[in-house]
């Protein structure tokens, strides 16, 4: 993917997994790095990071964000980060936007938890399961989501889909969203009579 990718998000991954790993943060890297590395590469011009911390954890994650040029590109970010359990920060160098979701969920915190660690370029960084990555693109479901679910199906056809499939009914009746159900089952249909 290296090749693929901007030196500029590079700067700004290497910055952020490096600040991460200071603070003791666990983490995946998610939104389109990850579709990226573990689908079909695109581009992306931001970074989107799941993080495993409990609140009074989060002024750490700034904190020791510091030191790699990356600062907080809002006022009152924890405040924010209390009712949108997101912290946004900027890498300073590349004016890379980096979210930091704040995972509550149990769902979120084992996908952190079973997170795997991959190179991109010189360095390394850990990706959720590309089951928990499909989870997340069927949940978000935005066109761009479901081009990402589309591309992870088609690379990895030996995921566990029953697996997949048990969240996003989970996560489809929690939300009141029944359609998430049927347009996971469709787009595996539509991948499934490709191949």
């Amino acid at each position: 993917m290296s090749s693929t990718v901007p030196a500029s998000l590079l700067a700004a991954l290497e910055a952020l997994t490096a600040s991460l790993s200071a603070a003791n943060i666990p983490a995946v890297v998610i939104g389109g790095v990850a579709a990226s590395l573990l689908g079909r590469p695109r581009l992306t011009q931001d970074i989107d990071v799941l993080v495993d911390a409990p609140e009074d954890r989060w002024p750490d994650i700034i904190a020791a964000a510091r030191p790699f040029d990356i600062e907080p590109r809002i006022a009152e970010p924890l405040e924010f980060s209390r009712r949108a359990r997101v912290l946004l920060l900027r890498h300073g160098a590349s004016q890379i936007d980096i979210d930091v979701i704040l995972g509550v969920l149990p769902f979120e915190r084992d996908a952190v938890s079973m997170g795997q660690s991959h190179s991109v370029g010189p360095f390394k960084i850990r990706l959720p399961r590309v089951e928990d990555l499909m989870i997340m693109k069927a949940v978000a479901q935005r066109p761009r989501d479901m081009i990402d679910l589309e591309a992870l199906l088609e690379a990895h056809p030996e995921a566990d889909l029953e697996q997949v499939r048990r969240w996003v009914r989970e996560f489809a009746t929690a939300s009141s969203m029944p359609d998430l159900i049927g347009a996971f089952d469709k787009l595996v249909a539509q991948v499934r009579s490709r191949r």
